[in-house]
């Protein structure tokens, strides 16, 4: 009766301490777990009315009795004071170092042991038990001991992008029995511990966040490899989810039977997006190839014929020639320097969201939008100022002064400019010095209709102006 009485007191007092660290942490895990605490308790207490009030009891089931509710309050101490001692109570987080599976074996392990205290019968039974579920739970319990091995060892924690085997993902969860890996596509792949813990594992998360990939292209055998390398260099620098640092670089792989393979190496903040990066990197490649003339081979195992339409070199000039006559710049030039800008000026075509010319950067030379449309933006935060179509153009001041490049221009989809350099312009000076003039009117004159927005100060222009076309002169060597 005394013990009975003693067993009570000590369940309701622990059962009010457990219940007012429940009212106080806000730690959901905690609060979670601290009911099997309440539950075991309530166990205890109802032991201790039954043996208070119940007479019919005999000796050998009151014995087995309070070894069940020893047991019971021990189990629901021990859990109640490894939670409370490991975990944060007023944060909602779980250590990194004691991870729940972690948590959940100390706490199987110390009630196992104060079971060999209780009792021989609680113990016999343990062991015959032990051996029972050992033999029907092997699978299990190797997954179970595996997925703490993993907590323990910190391969890769929730979150990271891992490679286990044959499978990647995003790591979702990791349980007693499995871990839980979300792909590309969305969907779960679970994996039993017991098989990731045999299997080599690639962390993509650890040490660092970002990763490298690579991408090989094959280049022609007649272009030479600084060149080939240069323009992949172009390619990656157009390339948005392409990290600067760590830097990009490009090796010559192997030279292969049709052509030379040339590998890209270059790092992205996150794996999860690799295959979105590769699609750019090799759009950009392909783009910087057709501007450089550099030709990506196809395998030529086997011959074929076919006959292919022979382009008209006089329609594509005419039809440049009619554009080149649209452009107010341009206009007032005599028809046969049209002509001669069309032979000369070099087509050129850029892949959406290229850059043209770049902010700061020299030039000496203007581009006419041929097909697509570009977009002028100013950096470093990228603003868009401006959208060109098809028969305007940009960088005329670059042409006519020198003057570095006043902002970024990018191309609006897939665009094809004309650029015109200042050797043709000299060379058109000399013959045409006079008509070369009235270009650079036309261009102070758009100068000044975008001075006279921005300052809305007439005076200002005029002078401007006349600055303008003097060094317009002495850059192209006007008399």
């Amino acid at each position: 009766m005394i013990q009975a009485s003693g067993h009570l007191l000590l369940s309701v007092a622990a059962l009010a301490v457990t219940a007012g660290f429940m009212g106080v942490s806000v730690n959901r895990l905690v609060k979670r777990k601290l009911r099997l605490s309440v539950l075991l308790l309530i166990a205890a207490i109802g032991i201790s009315l039954v043996e208070l009030f119940y007479r019919g009891l005999t000796p050998g089931a009151a014995a087995q009795l309070r070894d069940f509710q020893n047991l019971a309050i021990a189990a629901a101490l021990i859990n109640a004071v490894v939670l409370i001692a490991i975990n944060p109570l007023r944060a909602d987080r779980v250590p990194e170092r004691f991870p729940a599976i972690v948590q959940d074996a100390v706490i199987i392990g110390l009630v196992l042991l104060a079971a060999t205290f209780f009792s021989d019968r609680l113990l016999t039974t343990s062991a015959v038990s032990a051996v029972v579920l050992g033999f029907a739970l092997q699978d299990t319990l190797g997954n179970a001991f595996a997925g703490l091995a993993i907590q323990s060892e910190k391969p890769f924690h929730v979150g990271h992008w891992i490679r286990v085997g044959d499978f990647e993902g995003r790591v979702a969860e990791v349980t007693w029995r499995a871990t839980k890996l979300r792909t590309k596509s969305g969907n779960f792949v679970i994996l039993p511990n017991n098989i990731v813990a045999k299997e080599a594992i690639t962390n993509y998360s650890e040490p660092l966040a970002s990763t490298r990939l690579d991408v090989d292209v094959g280049a022609s055998y007649l272009v030479p490899p600084n060149d080939v390398k240069a323009a992949i260099m172009e390619a990656l620098r157009n390339c948005g989810r392409v990290l600067t640092a760590p830097a990009p670089d490009v090796m010559l792989l192997s030279f292969a039977d049709s052509a030379i393979t040339y590998r890209a190496r270059f790092w992205v903040e996150d794996y999860e997006r690799d295959e979105a990066a590769r699609d750019e990197v090799r759009t950009a490649i392909y783009y910087a190839f057709q501007r450089k003339n550099i030709e990506i081979p196809w395998p030529i195992q086997v011959q074929y014929e076919r006959a292919m339409p022979e382009p008209d070199p006089d329609a594509a000039l005419e039809g440049r020639e009619r554009l080149l006559a649209g452009v107010d710049l341009l206009a007032t030039l005599p028809p046969e320097l049209r002509h001669e800008i069309a032979m000369s000026a070099p087509l050129t075509v850029y892949g959406s969201g290229e850059a043209i010319v770049r902010q700061g950067e020299p030039g000496q030379s203007m581009f006419i939008v041929c097909s697509g449309a570009v977009r002028v933006v100013l950096e470093p935060q990228r603003h868009e100022v401006a959208r060109i179509e098809r028969g305007g153009y940009f960088g005329e001041m670059s042409l006519l002064t020198g003057e570095p490049r006043s902002a970024t221009v990018l191309a609006a989809g897939d665009a094809s400019v004309v650029e015109i350099g200042v050797q043709l312009f000299r060379r058109l000076g000399a013959v045409h010095p006079h008509a070369i003039e009235q270009i650079g009117v036309a261009a102070m004159a758009r100068r000044a209709d975008l001075d006279r927005v921005k300052t809305a100060a007439a005076g200002v222009v005029a002078v401007e102006t006349h600055t303008l076309l003097t060094r317009m002169k002495k850059f192209l060597r006007l008399s």
